[in-house]
């Protein structure tokens, strides 16, 4: 069976009697590798490497770190054909879907090729008499990241793209569900020139994080996943005198109004709510038509067109979405949707039970469709994460913009109109972190920031974008004076003032 190793200090490196645990093929329900769950010992490993190395990757000039970055961008898109199938191989996502993964995260990448650019300073000259004033982004030191099973390749390149293009040393801490895509990734890193111990990667589970959150020398964690778990990581990095971010789940609408296009609503929900069978932190799981016409309309079109959806297998190239992660998973998304049916939801379409012909054990979820759901029910204040599109019907609009808004989540939304006035008034009202006009999945470009509001994310800093080199840098500002020698010592005793 295949074995999943750490990537420490450059290389391989797997402790002979430590914890292992199950990497799982979601298209057979078949045990694929084993990857080992580490803790300490691991960590200290990966800090004492990074400290060793870190130090001269700060000061190697700004230039030479982006050429680091061109070269891994060029080589994980010579390998996105055998990357693809890797990622596809164990979270179970199609391949066309895994190559959107790895290609949302090269954009990073492409951003933190421009590092120096985005490093600059502040410069005032004659701040004061003979007085200039500058500043300058400094490195943290050591870095670290915690990723979900969802994204394997988009998320960890998010972090530690811009991480270590602005001179940290960086150590990935990805989901043991689906591990060897991060893995591939640093070796990718290492062939492009980055130095040994800039980049590497630990796996393990909640012993590994919390040994991460607690290790003195790790200056930042940025992590992505549940809600409570991020709070928990939040709490206790903060706790332990690190700076975090940390971004939780997710319950994200999508508003439709009577004057949209409702075709291309249809079409854009089919993939929003079901694409990657549901597992994404910006899926569109809750559509909320305005007014019972506009209900009945679009439930109309989305009953065929959902029923046309293709599950299959990873490598099916005509299939929509593929397997979810787990067998876990799999138990815990169905028994949402028996929630929803037991609370009052209309069961539309029901995707419990599915099995696909010759591949019964794999980890499949059919499309489903509940109608009339309401905001008291468990199933809508939940995150259920998977295939599942839920519609909560609004009377008006006033209604539409008070449920994200009194969400507990606040991640993402979006409204389908052809109305300017009312996009607008929407898009400024709603209390939502990142707002769709017309566009299901609002994910940021890489040069702008992501981040959710309310429960969605803690900390102060957004990820990637400018918000990204402002968490992984301290800003140090200096203020300069070069005598002339008619410097007297008049006023030596009185607070210094530029006037």
């Amino acid at each position: 069976m295949r074995q999943i190793d750490h990537f420490i200090a450059g290389g391989a490196g797997r402790e002979a009697d430590g914890r292992t645990g199950e990497v799982f093929d979601p298209n057979s329900g078949v045990v694929q590798a084993r990857v080992p769950l580490g803790g300490k010992a691991e960590l200290d490993r990966a800090v004492a490497a990074a400290k060793a190395a870190q130090p001269a990757w700060a000061v190697t000039n700004p230039q030479r770190r982006a050429r680091v970055m061109f070269k891994f961008k060029e080589l994980v898109e010579a390998n996105m054909d055998e990357l693809a199938r890797l990622l596809s191989s164990e979270h179970g996502k199609v391949i066309a879907d895994a190559k959107g993964d790895l290609q949302r995260g090269l954009d990073v990448i492409e951003f933190a090729c421009g590092i120096p650019h985005a490093m600059k300073g502040e410069y005032t000259e004659g701040a004061g008499p003979g007085i200039d004033v500058y500043s300058m982004r400094v490195p943290l030191g050591i870095g670290a990241g915690i990723t979900p099973f969802n994204f394997p390749a988009m998320i960890p390149m998010w972090m530690f793209g811009v991480s270590v293009a602005v001179g940290n040393a960086f150590i990935l801490k990805p989901s043991e569900r689906d591990p060897s895509v991060p893995v591939r990734l640093a070796e990718l890193f290492r062939e492009a020139g980055g130095p040994e111990g800039i980049l590497q990667v630990v796996h393990g589970d909640k012993e590994m994080v919390d040994a991460i959150l607690d290790h003195p020398d790790i200056a930042a964690v940025s992590f992505v996943g549940s809600s409570d778990i991020a709070q928990y990581v939040y709490s206790r990095g903060v706790a332990a005198g690190k700076r975090v971010q940390a971004m939780g789940g997710a319950k994200n609408h999508g508003i439709v109004m009577p004057d949209a296009d409702m075709d291309q609503v249809v079409n854009d929900l089919a993939g929003a709510a079901f694409g990657s069978a549901g597992e994404r932190c910006m899926a569109l799981p809750v559509v909320v038509p305005v007014g019972e016409d506009t209900a009945e309309r679009l439930r109309e079109k989305l009953i065929p067109a959902i029923q046309a959806l293709r599950v299959g297998i990873s490598t099916d190239e005509e299939a929509h979405y593929g397997p979810v992660v787990t067998a876990a998973h799999k138990k815990k998304v169905e028994d949402w949707i028996a929630t929803a049916e037991a609370e009052g939801g209309e069961l539309v379409i029901d995707g419990r039970g599915f099995r696909l012909q010759g591949h019964e054990d794999g980890f499949f979820v059919g499309p489903t469709l509940i109608d009339h759901v309401t905001p008291d029910m468990e199933s809508y204040r939940n995150e259920i994460f998977g295939p599942v599109l839920q519609i909560v019907r609004a009377k008006d609009f006033e209604e539409a913009v008070m449920l994200p808004s009194k969400h507990q989540y606040g991640n993402g939304v979006a409204i389908f109109t052809r109305n300017g006035h009312a996009a607008r008034e929407f898009a400024a009202r709603v209390e939502v972190g990142m707002v769709g006009i017309n566009v299901p999945i609002p994910v940021p470009v890489a040069y702008h920031s992501f981040g959710g509001w309310k429960r969605s994310a803690f900390g102060d800093h957004n990820q990637h974008g400018m918000d990204g080199v402002r968490f992984w840098t301290k800003t140090k500002t200096v203020t300069q004076r070069w005598p002339d020698g008619s410097v007297t010592g008049e006023n030596a005793f009185v607070i210094p003032t530029m006037g």
